[in-house]
């Protein structure tokens, strides 16, 4: 089960339900992201590197949707949008720590 893509799309999820996906774990998945970012002499490419996952307890991915989201958020629910509902491609500051 994608947790993440459940999560987004059923809004009334019951408790024993989320107890459930919190006892699967949250989904750490190899997400192909990548940025390329123009310098002032070439062009620097930047990709995800699964090791984030290490260091950031409380991020989760969706492969489906090739995204970064917070599993705290998902599962307590949270108003940062970014993290709950579209999810992030790119480097961002989040207040949950691990």
């Amino acid at each position: 089960m994608n947790s993440v893509d459940f999560l987004l799309t059923n809004k009334d999820i019951t408790y024993e339900i989320r107890t459930e996906i919190k006892r699967l774990g949250r989904p750490i998945p190899d997400l192909i992201i990548s940025k390329t970012d123009v310098g002032k002499s070439r062009n620097y490419s930047r990709h995800f590197n699964s090791s984030v996952f290490d260091r950031f307890k409380w991020l989760c991915g969706c492969p489906k949707r090739n995204k970064l989201f917070c599993f705290i958020c998902l599962m307590m629910g949270g108003n940062q949008r970014a993290w709950t509902q579209e999810g992030c491609v790119e480097k961002g500051r989040h207040k949950a720590t691990a």
